[in-house]
C-alpha cells in the first residue's frame, strides 16, 4: 500500500516529478498531514451514503480520503496543470471524477445529474483558496442545490467572522449573510505549518448545514442584503451615517429613516455591530413600508 499523497515525502516527490510550480494567484497551499485530512472527512461525517463535491483538489490529498469514505467524489479543479497529476494520483479510486472548471462558473446541477445517481446525500468538502473563500461560500449557500452539508477549510479569521455574534469585532455582513440560512460550527483549527508552501495565516475547518427555516424571513432578500452590507461599510461610523450614505441625505429620506429606526427601537447613534439579525430584518421591513 503506497503512502498517503499528503505525506511530506510523497507530496514533494509528486511535485518534483511533474515539475509543478505553485501559482500564488490561485492560492495553492497543499496539506501534508494525513491525520488532519482524516479529521476533515470526519468533520464532514462523510460515509458511503454520500456523494461529495470537492473544490480545488490540488494533487488529490483530501480527495484520496474522501474517495475511501464516500460513494462518489466529483472534484473541480481550475488549474489545468494539475489534471495529469490527479489522473495519476487518483487512478486507484474509480469512484472519483475530476473535472476542469471554476466552481463559480460551473453548472453544478448538470454536473451532479451527470456524475451522481441521485440516490445519495450530496455534501461539499473542500480546502478553499483563501483569496476566493467568501465568493465560493456565498455561491454554495445561494444555490438551490440541497447540499446536506458544506465542510470547508478557510482562513481562521474568516471562520471567526462566520460564527461571530453582535457586539464583537468580527460580526458583520458576512456573519449575517451566512447565519440567516446556515447553522455554522468550527470543527477545529489547522496550523500554517501543515501546508506546502506554508501560508501566512492559520486555518479552520467549518461545517455549515442549512437551517430548516431561515433565522429571519424577509419579504425582499435583495433589499435586506443591501441594508446589511450598507450598514457595515464604515464600521466606526454610526448606523445613521451609514444609512444616509446608503439611501440618501435629502430631508424626505432622513424622515423615513428616523421613523423606521424609531419603529424598531434602534437609536440612530447605534453602530451596526450592535444590531441582531432580527433587528436588521425588522428595520428592512420598516423601511419597505409605504410612507404615511
Amino acid at each position: 500500500m503506497p503512502e498517503h499523497i499528503a505525506t511530506p515525502s510523497r507530496t514533494n516527490e509528486i511535485l518534483r516529478r511533474h515539475g509543478f510550480r505553485f501559482k500564488k494567484s490561485l492560492g495553492q497551499n497543499f496539506l501534508t498531514n494525513p491525520k488532519i485530512l482524516a479529521n476533515i472527512v470526519a468533520a464532514g461525517a462523510v460515509t458511503a451514503a454520500d456523494d461529495v463535491i470537492e473544490i480545488g483538489p490540488g494533487i488529490g490529498a483530501l480527495t484520496e480520503f474522501l474517495a475511501t469514505a464516500a460513494h462518489q467524489v466529483l472534484a473541480l479543479e481550475v488549474d489545468p496543470r494539475l489534471l495529469p497529476v490527479l489522473a495519476e494520483t487518483l487512478a486507484p479510486y474509480p469512484n472519483t471524477t475530476v473535472v476542469e472548471g471554476d466552481v463559480l462558473k460551473a453548472d453544478l446541477a448538470t454536473l451532479i445529474a451527470t456524475h451522481f445517481d441521485g440516490q445519495h446525500a450530496i455534501k461539499v468538502v473542500a480546502n478553499l483558496p483563501y483569496y476566493i473563500t467568501t465568493p465560493i461560500l456565498m455561491h454554495l449557500i445561494d444555490t438551490p442545490i440541497a447540499f446536506a452539508s458544506i465542510t470547508v477549510m478557510m482562513q481562521k479569521e474568516v471562520a471567526a467572522r462566520l460564527t461571530a455574534q453582535p457586539n464583537s469585532k468580527d460580526y458583520g455582513s458576512l456573519s449575517i449573510g451566512v447565519q440567516q440560512h446556515m447553522d455554522v460550527a468550527v470543527a477545529f483549527t489547522v496550523s500554517r505549518t501543515a501546508f506546502v508552501p506554508a501560508p501566512n495565516v492559520d486555518s479552520a475547518i467549518v461545517t455549515l448545514t442549512r437551517r430548516a427555516e431561515p433565522l429571519v424571513t424577509v419579504r425582499d432578500q435583495a433589499a435586506f442584503d443591501k441594508l446589511v452590507r450598507g450598514s457595515f461599510v464604515a464600521r466606526r461610523k454610526t448606523l445613521w451615517n451609514n444609512l444616509i450614505n446608503l439611501y440618501g441625505k435629502d430631508e424626505a429620506t432622513k424622515a423615513r429613516l428616523t421613523t423606521a429606526l424609531a419603529q424598531v427601537g434602534v437609536a440612530p447613534s447605534a453602530r451596526a455591530e450592535q444590531l441582531t439579525i432580527s433587528q436588521f430584518a425588522a428595520l428592512a421591513e420598516a423601511l419597505a413600508a409605504p410612507a404615511r
